[in-house]
């Protein structure tokens, strides 16, 4: 308990647009069994998000999600806590999408609001972005450059995501300050809120910060 199959089928009834998960290779967040049970279980997006070894792509490929997010996580990292050195991995990034898009897999990179970084994630072949939040939620005073930093990833022609460290408290500002975002990812928050207003409340929440 809780069953994971359950909790996704409620949380896609309950209003939300897709499931995310991130596999680590010490299993603390997700199963790798999970992942492919999941597989048949999801009936929106599905996002697996993770760091690109051999072991994760192959699962990936095997699995056929919506969209892979690419971390640069090391496996002994506690959480994401930075984007991708899109320059110095440019190589490596270019023939990993490669090989995802060769699924027909959507592929997101995680990414700093840095302006090089967001230009050279361009030349990966990449379809969206994800910018690291985690520095606007310790400090909404950044809202205006990660607003700026959505404008350059709307002006070379990428989708926006975000996630990390976003809450009821702070995501209707990021929201209204970035309208070309596509995709938030709300996972330890999220379940903190359901302890006190259950999840079907929750989930609802979330999704009235997310229009107009």
């Amino acid at each position: 308990m809780p069953d994971l199959s359950q909790i996704v089928r409620d949380i896609e009834r309950y209003g939300a647009d897709g499931i995310t998960v991130h596999p680590r290779p010490d299993e603390r967040h997700i199963t790798k069994r999970d992942v492919y049970e999941l597989k048949n279980v999801i009936s929106k997006e599905y996002n697996i998000e993770g760091y690109p070894t051999e072991d994760f792509i192959r699962m990936v490929e095997d699995v056929q999600p919506t969209q892979c997010t690419l971390v640069p996580d090391g496996p002994q990292q506690l959480t994401s806590d930075h984007g991708w050195d899109t320059i110095d991995k440019a190589s490596m990034l270019n023939d990993i999408v490669s090989r995802l898009h060769a699924s027909n897999i959507r592929v997101s990179l995680f990414i700093d609001p840095d302006q090089s970084l967001i230009e050279a994630a361009h030349d990966t072949g990449a379809d969206r972005l994800e910018l690291y939040t985690g520095p606007y939620a310790a400090d909404t005073a950044l809202l205006g450059l990660y607003a700026t930093a959505a404008k350059w990833i709307a002006d070379i022609g990428m989708g926006l995501n975000a996630g990390h460290d976003l809450n009821l408290s702070n995501l209707k500002n990021f929201y209204v300050s970035c309208p070309n975002l596509l995709e938030v990812s709300i996972g330890h928050a999220l379940v903190n809120d359901a302890w006190h207003y259950g999840l079907e409340n929750t989930v609802a929440m979330y999704r009235r910060l997310l229009v107009g």
